[in-house]
């Protein structure tokens, strides 16, 4: 029966197995940073109802140097003992990098149950996509989705290739690597949080990026602003992000930067009750086609109001249980597909 049909598998089709995931990504990579983002990351899941946003300790850019195999161990202790309901990934070295096969050994060896992805920075081409899947083969951890960072203007023109990677779930955009990897030819003021909207060559390669995403099913992750006192600059960036240049998730690199990441994402309410209205009369009519309102809605406009939900999900977005015909909007969004 239709009805027995999660609205993901009805609505989004082959993409219903696609995760939506928490619209913030949060990296931390010194001890004390590390625990208090697990800590900070229970506190809004409590607070919200949900999990709002991951945490991704990391061993690369944002941990010590000349420790890397202390640090893999204490990334992989870290993500062991957490919560059940957090969402912790690892950044490890990039795979040319002499410490990335211990990364892959150690934290996915000895925490690979525990973590949601595994994020590889400085990805070139889908060749590196290849060899980290190997190493998590070796590992013993192939069911971890790839999150990858494309950093340079060759990762760019291999955007499609790399998205199309079955285990690639999302794709990040480095800014700062990729502005110095111009040789002086893009200026500093590209990395700040206006100038990055501005620059031509920046503004090209993230709608590459995202434009790639959205082709293979896969989430497009908005690089970081480095004016983590400026919470107007933040939030400003994160709303042009999502708005203009279709990001659906981004980095945050101080605990300050949360909140604003999660307003910017987030639906209006009114769009949300709207949303619930329709689908719901959706539900009601088997999904054919409906008028509400004096407008006409069918499968393509029901598939973006149900995204809007889940988007009002993983931003905390308070839902209402709109229950009609025995079916509860509230609960369905918070639960995943069958086939997830």
């Amino acid at each position: 029966m239709m009805d027995a049909l999660h609205p993901r598998e009805i609505l989004l089709g082959a993409q219903a197995g696609v995760q939506a995931l928490p619209v913030c990504d949060h990296y931390s990579g010194v001890d004390a940073r590390m625990r208090k983002s697990l800590q900070m990351q229970a506190e809004l899941t409590e607070e919200f109802g949900a999990c709002v946003v991951d945490v991704t300790l990391d061993c690369e850019d944002g941990a010590p140097v000349g420790q890397e195999v202390e640090h893999a161990r204490l990334v992989a202790s870290l993500a062991s003992g957490a919560s059940a309901t957090a969402r912790v990934a690892a950044r490890v070295h990039a795979t040319d990098h002499p410490a990335f096969a211990s990364d892959i050994d150690i934290i996915a060896g000895a925490a690979g149950q525990r973590l949601c992805h595994i994020m590889v920075p400085k990805v070139e081409t889908v060749d590196d996509v290849v060899a980290a899947e190997q190493a998590l083969l070796r590992a013993g951890a192939t069911h971890l989705p790839l999150h990858v960072l494309i950093e340079s203007p060759l990762a760019v023109s291999h955007a499609f290739e790399i998205a199309s990677h079955p285990q690639v779930q999302s794709i990040s955009f480095g800014l700062m690597d990729f502005v110095s990897s111009h040789g002086g030819a893009i200026p500093a003021h590209a990395m700040t949080s206006q100038g990055q909207f501005a620059h031509p060559l920046v503004v090209r390669a993230k709608l590459e990026i995202a434009a790639a995403c959205h082709a293979y099913g896969k989430v497009p992750s908005h690089c970081v602003v480095t004016e983590f006192t400026d919470p107007a600059a933040m939030q400003a960036a994160a709303q042009r992000a999502s708005q203009e240049l279709g990001y659906t998730r981004m980095w945050s690199i101080h605990p300050s930067q949360i909140r604003p990441i999660l307003r910017a994402f987030a639906p209006a309410l009114a769009e949300v009750e709207a949303a619930a209205r329709i689908l719901l009369a959706a539900q009601a009519a088997q999904w054919a086609p409906i008028s509400h309102d004096g407008v006409l809605h069918d499968r393509a406009s029901y598939r973006y109001y149900w995204q809007l939900l889940e988007r009002a999900h993983y931003t905390g977005v308070a839902l209402r249980s709109w229950v009609g015909n025995g079916y509860d909007v509230d609960t369905a969004v918070s639960q995943p597909a069958a086939c997830v």
